[in-house]
């Protein structure tokens, strides 16, 4: 068959001159079974021989839905001649592939053969693939003699392969080289008319999003914070990474502030907006916030997947609306069992141990595997209600019969469970015989038990290892000085919190987050920065009298400094908690609950003083703190004071 037939005419040929629209048996096929037919049918009549021909074959195997890489890889071998079109889809198929590197790898090796070939000239729609290939294997010396080819052959100046070539630079880290591209094309732009820089507008917004993702990804995000406020104009994706990159890196009331300010503009959010901001709403436990995101994106008809649906029930679970949470999952799909980890793992964060096993037979019986995460949210769920057994039980069950290969994860809520329970020793051996080196979280658990349960000898071990797994974190410090103090050893802090002194170790500060009329109010220990800290003072003052009529006596040995006992019932008196519970009190009508996060874990004082403020005020108060929720109602905790 004469291949000519089929050349394109100059400029945008008809729609019934693609390739796709001349060879109607591979359009019709809808498996691999059916090309293989086709193919089969091709060489035995020739017409395989048609370039066009062999490259619709090739692009069904290497593009399509139904593709077959190693098919695609066979097919691409027998070409005598590959046009440009068959290079570049073979090429992009492999960078494209997830599979492991090796694909990658091998599309960096099919650009150097058709290079050093010379029989076709690779265009601007081959870079962007080998660029990505190096992207994805972090080959930055690999794209730098891309990037020579791509300005040997003139192509730096086209908006795509230029986009591609500095996205290669970010993924590998290479900010400088990546910004020297980016500047030199803002530079360009700003020398051209106002009309062309309109044109540019669309392609050059591509570039500022890459630029700021990648100070993002670096974790610099005062660069991309800076970058993206000088951005000409901005779309949904610019919006989108900075509100990922602040939630990702903890910076949550920024996130949200973000959101915010994104609402006041003209572009849109869309579904990686959601999936972005939830997070950060959830930390921050912005509850109104989150109802309103939720029914935001249902009025803008966003679909509910089960990704966002799991994120909707972690946001509501830990921003202490559970029943809103269930509600949610029993309108979500149960195929997934991304929503059933996740609702599993808002009951075990409420204490809610026998609901939480109880949606984990559920999810079995519905014929949803559970999966090894699943395994870790019902674990912990078992660690904060003290089921032990149950959890033996469960951890048992996880390896010998289903046969899942324990992780790190479902170690440390063994080992959490156990140390709270006060089996320490147990604990101990448990860690000891795990077939991974502990991490941080790990003895972290332990040590905590340790602390709980008064064994400062072990526990001085456990700390002891985690300041040499990691030296410049606080934690390890800060227990094994406040488990010295407990004994009264104050040699022992003393020289602990010198030694952090000498490191510039800082210990995290407590802090208490509370929502009101849609604003998020943050509080330290001891604050008084607030507008309203004459009349949050007062109200501190009220409630301590209060409790005190009732009995109640500050426990000064949660204070684990070397004070008189005024000065430890004053601390007390200004934990983060206390203060947002008092502007709590002061700022919404009688009878209104109140909720409040917390960073760290709340002290037994601050417990006991909860339970009697609900009970005084007639409040039920919700706190969320590192490892779960405190419900205080009438003078009670959901807890049960095992936490």
């Amino acid at each position: 068959m004469n291949s000519t037939v089929y050349a394109p005419a100059a400029g945008a040929p008809p729609a019934r001159h693609h390739p796709s629209s001349l060879f109607p048996q591979i359009a019709r096929c809808r498996s691999m079974a059916d090309l293989r037919q086709v193919h089969a049918r091709m060489i035995k009549t020739g017409e395989v021989q048609d370039p066009l021909a062999a490259a619709e074959i090739l692009r069904f195997c290497a593009l399509s839905g139904r593709r077959d890489l190693r098919y695609a890889r066979a097919v691409f071998a027998r070409m005598p001649r590959p046009n440009c079109f068959s290079w570049n889809t073979i090429i992009r198929a492999l960078a494209e592939s997830d599979g492991d590197a090796l694909q990658q790898l091998e599309a960096l090796v099919l650009f150097r053969e058709m290079v050093r070939d010379g029989d076709v000239e690779p265009n601007g729609f081959t870079f962007p693939s080998v660029l990505k290939a190096c992207a994805r294997l972090g080959r930055v010396e690999e794209g730098r003699q891309v990037h020579a080819v791509v300005a040997k052959r003139g192509l730096d100046g086209d908006e795509f392969v230029l986009s591609n070539l500095v996205r290669m630079y970010v993924l590998c880290g290479a900010m400088d080289d990546a910004y020297v591209l980016f500047d030199e094309r803002i530079v360009r732009s700003g020398g051209a008319g106002k009309e062309a820089n309109l044109r540019r507008q669309e392609g050059d917004v591509v570039l500022w999003n890459v630029m700021v993702d990648g100070y993002v990804r670096m974790g610099d995000l005062k660069a991309a914070r800076d970058l993206f406020d000088k951005m000409p104009q901005r779309s949904v994706v610019s919006w989108n990474v900075m509100i990922s990159g602040y939630a990702q890196h903890g910076l949550f009331m920024e996130a949200v502030e973000m959101f915010r300010e994104m609402q006041m503009g003209d572009v849109c959010a869309n579904y990686v907006t959601w999936v972005s901001v939830l997070p950060a709403i959830s930390r921050l436990g912005a509850l109104e916030l989150g109802k309103w995101v939720h029914l935001y994106a249902e009025k803008k008809g966003i679909e509910i997947d089960d990704v966002l649906g799991s994120a909707l029930l972690d946001m509501y679970s830990k921003c202490g609306s559970i029943e809103k949470a269930l509600q949610v999952f029993e309108a979500l799909p149960k195929e997934s069992p991304k929503t059933w980890n996740a609702i599993i793992g808002g009951l075990a964060m409420h204490g809610r141990a026998k609901d939480a096993l109880d949606y984990f037979s559920r999810m079995e019986r519905s014929g949803v595997t559970p999966s090894d995460v699943a395994y870790i949210a019902v674990l912990t769920a078992c660690s904060h209600a003290g089921l032990v057994e149950e959890g033996r039980s469960l951890f048992n069950h996880m390896t010998n019969v289903v046969g899942l290969e324990p992780r790190i994860e479902h170690y440390g809520c063994m080992v959490d469970m156990l140390g709270r329970a006060g089996l320490l020793d147990e604990a101990e051996e448990l860690l000891q015989n795990m077939p991974m080196e502990p991490d941080d979280v790990i003895l972290k658990a332990l040590l905590g038990a340790c602390k709980m349960h008064g064994n400062v000898e072990m526990g001085e071990q456990i700390a002891q290892r985690l300041m040499k797994l990691s030296p410049n974190d606080s934690g390890s410090y800060v227990a094994l000085s406040n488990m010295f103090a407990s004994q009264g050893n104050w040699e022992g802090v003393s020289d602990i919190r010198l030694k952090m002194k000498e490191m510039d170790i800082r210990k995290d500060p407590g802090c208490s987050w509370i929502e009101l009329d849609g604003a998020i109010h943050e509080f330290l220990v001891e604050d008084e920065a607030h507008p309203r800290a004459e009349e949050i003072r007062s109200m501190l003052e009220e409630i301590t009298s209060m409790l005190r009529s009732l009995g109640y006596s500050p426990d000064t040995t949660q204070v684990l400094l070397n004070f008189d006992e005024e000065q430890k019932e004053s601390t007390l008196h200004y934990h983060s908690e206390k203060i947002a519970v008092a502007f709590g009190l002061i700022s919404t009508r009688p009878g209104t609950p109140i909720q409040i996060a917390k960073n760290l874990r709340i002290c037994d004082d601050c417990h006991a003083a909860m339970k009697l403020i609900s009970r005084v005020y007639e409040r039920p108060i919700t706190v969320r703190d590192r490892k779960r929720f405190h419900h205080f109602q009438d003078g009670f905790c959901s807890c049960g004071d095992f936490w």
